[in-house]
């Protein structure tokens, strides 16, 4: 059985479950996280579930900040980037509701923080081959979207849609004045390469979801692919924020 993390004694860890209709998977997850970062405070996104979300993740224990309607995983993270930003946490990771990322390996994310190496860490499935398959359209356009946004800012992708990332406090600041709606991951690397965020890549397992459905359907994914990669391109072209300053 693996051997939960222990973060430095001086160190304040959140670890965040966007969550839309996951009731089935979120015990689980939250459990999970528990036993793998038994120090780190559980905050769940209700982004306006119409189902149990919500009551199962008070009942698993975490903390709970429920939108008002579906604002989409952009406005949930940011909320929940806010959250750790006011509430002075270290570091934040992005673990998914359904039970797709393995909480066991935040052990691999948080200390590229810990030591000052990174200022992002993403978890990526196509570093490694560890078995997990996607859907042959689907990968063909990560593999364009990564070549993209690797093209640009100029630093090696694979996995830009990943949502398995751990976040220093320089970032958490960051992203909790300005984040990416709808889909943000890709967008978030052209943020973070204006802002002169480091950024670090690393092999991760992914599981099969826990319980419900994908919302990424052919159609939706040829959309997502289309106008993520304007929203990228807009991005190369607009001035640094005063955010980023």
């Amino acid at each position: 059985m693996p051997q939960p993390y222990l973060l430095p004694e001086d160190k304040r860890l959140l670890v965040v479950i966007p969550a839309l209709n996951e009731e089935e998977s979120l015990t689980r997850v939250i459990g999970n996280v528990n036993a793998a970062v038994p120090q780190a405070t559980v905050l769940v996104i209700n982004d306006g579930s119409t189902d149990k979300t919500a009551a199962v993740a008070k009942a698993a224990g975490a903390n709970v900040v429920t939108l008002p309607y579906n604002l989409g995983i952009g406005a949930a993270m940011q909320t929940g980037f806010i959250y750790a930003y006011e509430n002075n946490f270290d570091f934040m990771v992005q673990v998914d509701g359904d039970g797709q990322h393995n909480p066991n390996e935040i052990k691999e994310l948080i200390p590229f923080l810990v030591a000052d190496q990174a200022d992002v860490v993403i978890g990526s499935r196509y570093i490694e081959d560890r078995g997990y398959i996607t859907p042959a359209p689907r990968r063909m356009g990560i593999i364009i979207l990564a070549q993209f946004v690797s093209l640009l800012t100029r630093k090696k992708y694979t996995d830009p849609t990943s949502g398995f990332r751990a976040s220093s406090r320089k970032v958490i600041a960051l992203c909790s004045n300005i984040y990416p709606s709808d889909y943000p991951e890709p967008e978030a690397l052209m943020l973070f390469h204006k802002a002169n965020i480091r950024v670090k890549e690393i092999p991760v397992t992914m599981n099969p979801r826990y319980g419900g459905q994908s919302s990424i359907t052919p159609l939706r994914s040829a959309y997502y692919m289309v106008k993520v990669m304007l929203a990228i391109a807009i991005l190369t072209i607009r001035k640094r924020p005063e955010a980023f300053v």
